[in-house]
């Protein structure tokens, strides 16, 4: 069984030497994705023997999990494992992330932060997390603890079926929601993280509100009546129900209560709004699939 372990990288010259020289102890297929530094991290890489494919500008996170499946298709390998270059995974957990698959009990297996209580994540990360969590689990079968984990294994199949699009953080939902559409097998591991102190890059509340949009943008595409229809319902009827109270209004009193029937009429306009917005998108995506097939 081929193994091959995935590195996304952008400016980690003083990790990178490191984690290559542990996980050739694994295995000798490693592949790094340099995506667009600007200081040493392709040149380490390289000088330590291993395929680096290069982004001439940084384009995201989720671009280099793209390239990072193109190239292990490619090789033809029998598991991709993603595995971050900031230093906080640890080497001795991949063997237990890969173990699901090679018994052949599942097609995708996160490594999960929160399965054990021994990670000291950072308050408003784990908070952030587990509402994007909670967002994603309401578009796939499984329900996870950590959707946004990056260290995570994928069986050949999944390598070869699913193409991520989303450039950025939202790339970790978009493959949960596509392998679950797909009836892929998804579980969790425990994983354990080095955090020495705050070593994310990435202004958390901007990188959060990011994730999160991206999530609610797959998650719309994948239920549109459910994700459009419930809120339209909803506004049907705050809109009937002012309405009723308009009308009585006007029945008692002889003039229309302006915002009662600002309410009322706002509501209904929005309702109209959304359902034609759930069936539109639902038949665009029930073509789009039908095609693909």
């Amino acid at each position: 069984m081929k193994i091959s372990i995935g590195i996304p990288a952008y400016n980690e010259e003083k990790n990178i030497a490191a984690i290559i020289t542990k996980l050739k102890k694994i295995t000798d297929s490693i592949i790094v994705c340099d995506d667009g530094s600007n200081d040493l991290t392709s040149e380490i890489a390289r000088n330590l023997g291993v395929t680096v494919v290069t982004h001439e500008k940084n384009l995201g996170y989720g671009a280099a999990i793209k390239t990072i499946f193109q190239k292990s298709k490619e090789i033809e390998c029998d598991v991709l494992v993603t595995f971050d270059a900031d230093g906080q995974h640890r080497v001795e957990d991949i063997e237990p992330v890969i173990n699901p698959i090679k018994n052949n009990d599942a097609d995708i297996v996160v490594g999960s932060r929160f399965l054990n209580n021994e990670n000291d994540v950072p308050n408003y990360r784990k908070l952030g997390i587990k509402v994007i969590t909670q967002v994603t689990n309401a578009s796939i079968k499984k329900q996870l603890t950590d959707s946004q984990s990056g260290f995570r294994a994928y069986n050949k199949q999944v390598i070869n079926d699913i193409i991520p699009s989303d450039s950025g953080m939202g790339v970790s939902t978009e493959i949960l929601i596509k392998a679950s559409r797909k009836n892929f097998r998804i579980s969790e591991v425990p994983i354990k993280i080095l955090y020495e102190g705050d070593t994310s890059t990435h202004n958390p509340v901007s990188h959060g509100t990011s994730v999160l949009m991206s999530t609610i943008k797959f998650t719309s595409i994948e239920h549109p009546l459910k994700f459009y229809g419930i809120p339209s319902v909803i506004f049907f009827i705050i809109g009937i129900t002012f309405t009723y109270f308009s009308v009585q209004y006007y029945t008692e009193i002889g003039s229309l209560n302006t915002n009662l029937t600002l309410i009322a009429g706002s509501s209904l306009v929005i309702a109209v709004i959304l359902i034609i917005t759930a069936v539109l998108l639902y038949s665009l995506v029930s073509v789009v699939r039908e095609k693909n097939s």
